[in-house]
């Protein structure tokens, strides 16, 4: 038999509930204590009907008051505390008033006290009782307040988050965009129909992926390769066998969660420093492990690598001022302000240069996993395999291609 999950609702999740429960508890609480008290002592059963009705009375008089209370709340401090004081005292006299009358006729038989005795001697407890719910009516609420302007805070600051994030990736697409069409229109001019649709086709694919997933969302890094391999499927036909890839991912990373949109950034960033200068190209690798609960993930070429200025400037980019990485585009300092901004301080970021030629970057995330996991993951063999080459087209670089053995073919997930 299916167990339906618990789950508790807040006390002050409904308000006027909550004051109820706690107004009809504290002045009945109140009773049962005053009641057993009296019985313990000795006192006649008849005294129980004095106390009901002084416990009436104070109840009746906090309701009143809550009602004052509650249009005083929001006013100035001066004049919630000094009417707050006003309504008090009125509500004190009004509930001795009724005890003293009450008690003269209760003992009208017993000894001879006027109402003003009986009124100072019947007036410390009503003004204690009443003063302490007061003080409880206030604190409450101001404590509610709090909680309601801390999560309307959380809430913005939430949403700033998002926006952000959103931001900084919105920043990636236009400059993508613009390398592929403009491949795309020299296909056209050269009548290169073929590969320009082919190009066009991949193009829409990549796209209509990426945007199934929300700025700032989190996805596995599997579906992370998979969305990587559909931009390298486009950046082939412009490259051709000048860019060479290779994966080298152990199974636990494929589970592992991330910000969407990571890694392509780091590898056109590779693509455009290392494999477009070089006529030979360059090689690209991108390794991924999990080491003491922490995800690891570097992207390295086999590109000239930066020179000892731009490597300073790296280092040195600012999260809060991308545009300080001029050297190396947007793509960088990019990342290094979504991580800052999903992980804090939880996260190692760290790029190096060879200056003998070859650029790397080093990414530290917390390990996490999904609890279902959106998409199968890439199968064992795309840890070490290669990407298989795209077709062939004209030569858009016109340049020489690489006399280097072809990469092997990535198995297609089965």
């Amino acid at each position: 038999m299916a167990v339906l999950p618990f789950r508790p609702t807040p006390f002050f999740a409904n308000k006027n509930r909550a004051f109820w429960n706690l107004h009809l508890a504290g002045w009945s609480g109140l009773f049962l204590l005053r009641a057993t008290s009296a019985l313990a002592n000795g006192q006649p059963l008849d005294l129980l009907l004095v106390i009901f009705v002084n416990i009436v009375t104070g109840f009746s008089i906090s309701l009143v008051l809550s009602v004052i209370y509650r249009q005083l709340i929001d006013r100035k401090p001066s004049i919630t505390w000094s009417m707050t004081m006003l309504a008090l005292m009125v509500a004190v006299a009004l509930h001795v008033s009724i005890d003293a009358w009450v008690q003269g006729l209760y003992n009208s038989g017993v000894r001879d006290t006027t109402f003003a005795q009986r009124f100072i001697g019947l007036s410390f407890l009503p003004l204690a009782l009443l003063g302490g719910w007061s003080a409880l009516y206030y604190a409450i609420n101001y404590f509610l307040q709090v909680e309601e302007q801390a999560d309307r805070l959380e809430r913005l600051q939430a949403q700033a988050t998002s926006a952000h994030l959103a931001m900084l990736r919105y920043q990636l697409n236009p400059h993508f965009l613009f390398n592929t069409l403009n491949s795309i229109s020299t296909l056209v001019l050269l009548k290169q129909t073929e590969p320009a649709n082919a190009m066009l086709t991949r193009l829409s694919g990549f796209l209509r992926h990426t945007l199934v997933t929300e700025p700032g969302s989190q996805v596995t890094l599997a579906q992370e390769v998979e969305t990587l391999q559909l931009y390298l499927d486009i950046e082939r036909m412009r490259f051709e066998e000048r860019l060479r890839t290779h994966f080298e991912i152990d199974d636990d990373a494929m589970k592992a969660q991330l910000p969407s949109m990571l890694l392509q950034p780091l590898v056109e960033n590779a693509i455009k420093y290392a494999v477009s200068p070089q006529e030979e190209g360059a090689r690209i690798t991108v390794e991924a492990r999990v080491h003491n609960g922490r995800l690891q993930v570097g992207v390295e070429d086999t590109g000239p690598g930066a020179s000892p200025e731009a490597a300073e400037r790296i280092s040195g980019m600012s999260v809060a001022d991308p545009t300080s990485a001029t050297s190396t585009g947007v793509g960088l300092a990019n990342i290094r302000n979504r991580l800052a901004q999903a992980y804090g301080a939880s996260h190692r970021f760290e790029t190096t240069s060879n200056p003998s030629g070859g650029f790397s970057v080093f990414i530290e995330i917390p390990y996490e996993t999904a609890d279902q996991e959106a998409a199968a993951p890439l199968p064992n063999a795309a840890k070490t395999a290669q990407a298989e080459p795209a077709p062939k087209p004209a030569n858009i670089q016109q340049s020489p291609l690489s006399s280097e053995q072809p990469p092997l073919p990535l198995e297609s997930p089965s």
